[in-house]
Parts: C-alpha cells; sequence; structure tokens
C-alpha cells in the first residue's frame, strides 16, 4: 500500500474503532443490518454489488474494532422485488431481534414501511422508496437518506432549465419511464414544476421490463421533446440507445436516473454512448480514498467479499455510501445514548448527522428530525466515450415546490 493510501487507511479505521482494541469488537453484542434485497430478479444488476460493498465494510469496521468497540453483522436474504416476500423477510429477521432493514426496492419498501412504522423499526431507503419518507415528522422511523426521487427528477429540470437559459415556457420535456412504482413516482413532482415553469410534460410509459419501447420512441420522434429525462432500469438503456438512433433523437438530451452504469455503458459501446447524461448521488471511479482501502487491503490479497470488477461499479460506490450512513448513525446512537442499541437511539443517531459525505462519496447530508433526507442534492454527470464528467455542481433545486408536495402527501399518509 503507498504511504498516502495507509496514513488515510488508518485515519478512516480510527474513526470506526473509537479507540477500541480490535479484539473487544468480537467480544460483543454485534449490530445488525438486515439487508432483504432482490437478488435473483428484477434488481440483480445492482444489489450484488451492493451487498458486496456493505459486507466488505463490515469486515473492514470489524477488523478494526468495530463500531464503539461492537461488530457490525450484515444478513443478506433475496426476496426477488416480490412485496409478499419482502414481508416475510422484514417480519422472520425481526423475531430473531433484527431491527434496522433496507430493502433496495421500491414495491417491497411500500409493502414494509407501514410494518416498520407501527413496528417502531429503522426502514432505510436510500434512493428508492416514496418520496414523501422524507418527512420525518410522518415518517419518523423512515431514512431515505440522499436524494429522493423527487428531488432527482427536480434537479434534472433544473438542469434542463440552466441549458435552455433559463426559461422553460416554451419547452418539452417528455418523460419515458417503467410502468409500475418506481417508474411512476417522479411524475407528481414533474406535473408541479409543469405547472411552474410552464413547460409541457409528455409522458411515455414503457411495460415491464423495458425491452419493448419502440412505440414510446415513435410517438417522442412525433412530439420532438426538446429532452427526454428517463425513468428506465438496466437492459433498459440499451434498447433505448437503439431507439434513439433509430429515431434521430440526440442522445446527449437524454438523462437517466442514477440506475445507469459502467455495464450498461459497454452494452451500449462506450463510444456510442458518447454524450448520454445520468443524475447521480453519488460520486463514482475509485479515485476515493475509501474504495482504494477496500481494493489495497482485500482486493489486492484475494480477500474481497466478490469479484474486484464489482469495485469498479458506481452501485458499489452507493451501497457503501448507504451501509457507512448507517454505521456512522448506528457510532454517534451509542456515543450518545450508550449500549444497548435500540431502535429509538438509531433514529437519534440518524438524526444526529451533520454535514456526512460518507468519506467522500456523496454530498454532505444533515438530517433532521423534520428532514430525514438530508437535503436531497444531486449532480448531472455525461459519458464522454471514457469517463463520467460531472457538469454540474452537487445541488437541490426547487426544494419549496418539492416540500410542498411532500406535505401535501404525507399529509395523506397520516390521514
Amino acid at each position: 500500500m503507498k504511504t498516502g493510501q495507509y496514513i488515510k487507511a488508518v485515519a478512516l479505521a480510527a474513526t470506526f474503532a473509537s479507540g477500541a482494541a480490535v479484539a473487544s469488537a468480537q467480544d460483543k453484542e454485534p449490530i445488525r443490518f438486515g439487508l432483504c434485497f432482490d437478488i435473483s430478479k428484477s434488481y440483480s444488476f445492482v444489489t450484488p454489488q451492493m451487498a458486496q460493498a456493505s459486507q466488505d465494510l463490515a469486515m473492514y469496521v470489524n477488523e478494526n474494532g468495530g463500531i464503539e468497540g461492537h461488530p457490525v453483522e450484515i444478513i443478506v436474504r433475496d426476496h426477488g422485488n416480490e412485496p409478499q416476500r419482502g414481508v416475510e423477510c422484514y417480519e422472520q429477521l425481526k423475531r430473531e431481534g433484527v431491527f434496522i432493514f433496507n430493502f433496495m426496492s421500491t414495491p417491497v419498501s411500500n409493502a414494509v414501511l407501514p410494518r416498520a412504522m407501527k413496528d417502531g423499526n429503522i426502514l432505510m431507503q436510500s434512493f428508492v422508496g416514496r418520496g414523501d419518507a422524507v418527512d420525518g415528522e410522518v415518517f419518523e422511523w423512515v431514512f431515505p437518506v440522499g436524494p429522493t426521487y423527487w428531488q432527482q427528477a427536480a434537479n434534472d429540470v433544473a438542469f434542463i432549465k440552466d441549458q435552455m437559459g433559463g426559461d422553460l415556457s416554451e419547452a418539452k420535456i417528455g418523460f419515458i419511464y417503467l410502468d409500475y412504482p418506481f417508474g411512476q413516482e417522479p411524475i407528481e413532482i414533474l406535473k408541479s414544476l409543469s405547472e411552474k415553469e410552464g413547460f409541457e410534460l409528455e409522458l411515455y410509459p414503457v411495460a415491464l421490463p423495458g425491452s419493448d419501447q419502440s412505440g414510446a420512441w415513435s410517438k417522442i420522434r412525433r412530439d420532438k421533446p426538446d429532452y427526454v429525462i428517463s425513468w428506465i432500469l438496466s437492459g433498459g438503456h440499451v434498447v433505448a440507445s437503439k431507439e434513439m438512433k433509430r429515431n434521430r433523437f440526440p442522445i446527449d438530451r437524454y438523462i437517466s436516473v442514477n440506475w445507469m452504469n459502467e455495464v450498461d455503458i459497454n452494452n451500449i459501446g462506450p463510444m456510442e454512448a458518447k454524450g448520454i447524461l445520468r443524475g447521480t448521488n453519488v460520486a463514482g471511479g475509485q479515485d476515493i480514498p475509501i474504495i482504494q482501502t477496500m481494493l489495497d487491503t482485500y482486493y489486492a490479497n484475494g480477500k474481497g467479499s466478490g469479484p474486484e470488477s464489482s469495485v469498479r461499479d458506481v452501485y458499489y460506490n452507493m451501497g457503501l455510501a448507504m451501509q457507512l450512513t448507517g454505521n456512522e448513525a448506528a457510532r454517534l446512537a451509542i456515543q450518545k445514548n450508550g449500549w444497548p442499541l435500540t431502535p429509538e437511539s438509531m433514529k437519534a443517531g440518524y438524526e444526529s448527522l451533520v454535514e456526512y459525505d460518507a468519506e467522500g462519496l456523496m454530498a454532505p447530508v444533515t438530517v433532521t428530525p423534520e428532514d430525514h433526507g438530508g437535503g436531497g442534492t444531486t449532480r448531472i454527470e455525461q459519458w464522454d466515450g471514457e469517463n463520467w464528467v460531472p457538469l454540474t455542481d452537487w445541488s437541490a433545486e426547487y426544494t419549496d415546490v418539492v416540500w410542498d408536495v411532500i406535505k401535501e402527501s404525507s399529509s395523506k399518509y397520516q390521514q
């Protein structure tokens, strides 16, 4: 390991260990995270990398003294993106004493949320799930730390406005989306922004799994939107790229949801994909100290929790950012309230996060009892043929509009 990387690794280890002896972490009760993921069906393009990142981080934390002396235990189960199986996973792990959960699926998260609220258990919901769950006064046990789909969509519109000279009154924006809860999430906020800014909004629903988009793109060709915002997953982006070429729609006017990774680019073709845009909620690439620490500590020695190729994927970075945030909340909880860690103290730990950037993986977030999202910042990146290049700084736009919609929606849930 290079000297600079070694120093960073030692400093990082110290933040986890908090002065505890390494061996002591194995002698105390663990902090258990239940990762009920879809690792076999719809989201299998992303969840293995996320689970791998969480397991790598747990291994590193435990080898360096744990969190306030307590080891981290990552429990991974498959729900196949089926809400009932997700509920079953929740109930089973709850019986085993787990009270911190992550489901990485909008349909499953939505199904489990009422139970977690009733039981007073922690639901980690970063980057998925209902957009109004950032309202901590209503969804007090749900922590969608980072940008919701609503805020990400709003930030995309702000980018388009900037590209069009600050005026959207004559603009036409298309929204192509998978026609189920994940894809439908941004529609309400896009309609609100359409009313505010005066642009014409065109909706293009696509049936799962997104392999047939010909009808939608034929309509896009006729409608001629200035930009198309896309809430499509995985291979759907490859299909979209082919349809853009066939219908002569410029690829640099296509803004993907954050779920576009290096595998998608390779499947499209690095040069064919040149110019494509995506909104992103975490920093990609490997030039980040915590990523280098994982590579140097484990993968250079054949000890990683999965293939090294996964560490070169932005989805690994997302998984690491989510788990780092959960770990930091647990650390703050134990520091403030001692052991045992409880749902109540974990909640307080999350609500104590101030300017936390997950070791440089995302824009700093500050979580409060009122705002469980922490700010909702994203940025727009563009593929230049070899790398993703940031076109904007981290920012959150139209937050007043987004929070008006959040409050209106959360009040209905509360009723």
